[in-house]
């Protein structure tokens, strides 16, 4: 408890303080850059001294990097809290999918700062973003995996998908919903529903007959 002008005043715990100061500087890394994103900027907006920032966070690059991991880990928990393994294969895939539409809708700036920022900053930061991607496309990668077994077990037929294959697929799955978040969030008037429905239309499409072993081949 600390006075102020003779009355006493609850001190803000520790964790909702870094928590203030870390929206503060997601929202002004997202929205400005790292470079031009200045710790008095960020201190302002969180309503915190800029000695205090330093206290808390160490440093820019400290503070940049910590923005990074909380939203990765914000991002890649929605996806798993979204999927039920019970759900069919096509379900699972399109719960993640709208879930990683509507979380990356729903947090533009930390979207930029994963997807923009981190990745043309040099390192440690797009290090950091790669360990994120690399998270997201092994979850999908099971994901495929699960949606070959199942139909491995409901048609008798074997689809056929090597590791490769599938490592292959949920790479350039991850790469095209990332594509199209940003796209998206600057799109006027396109929801997270219609990005999800238009990847899903797209991959679902393909991966239900290669699934089956309908694969296309050039002529």
């Amino acid at each position: 408890m600390a006075e102020v002008g003779g009355a006493k005043v609850r001190r803000m715990p520790r964790a909702v303080r870094e928590q203030q100061m870390m929206d503060a500087a997601v929202q002004t890394f997202g929205q400005l850059g790292y470079q031009a994103a200045s710790m008095d900027e960020i201190a302002e907006l969180a309503g915190v001294s800029k000695p205090l920032v330093y206290l808390y966070l160490n440093s820019k690059e400290e503070l940049f990097t910590a923005c990074i991991r909380r939203e990765a880990k914000a991002l890649l928990d929605a996806v798993a809290a979204a999927v039920n393994p019970r759900l069919p294969a096509d379900e699972q895939l399109w719960a993640g999918l709208l879930a990683f539409f509507t979380h990356t809708a729903e947090h533009p700036d930390g979207w930029a700062v994963l997807n923009r920022q981190a990745r043309t900053h040099g390192e440690p930061f797009a290090s950091e973003a790669a360990l994120m991607r690399d998270e997201i496309v092994a979850y999908v990668g099971t994901l495929i995996g699960a949606a070959a077994k199942q139909t491995h077990r409901e048609t008798e037929r074997d689809p056929e998908l090597a590791e490769r294959d599938v490592a292959g697929l949920a790479q350039a799955l991850v790469g095209a919903a990332e594509s199209l978040a940003g796209w998206a969030n600057e799109t006027t008037g396109m929801t997270a529903w219609e990005a999800a429905a238009t990847l899903m239309n797209f991959a679902w499409a393909g991966l239900g007959n290669l699934m089956k072993s309908e694969r296309w081949s050039p002529r």
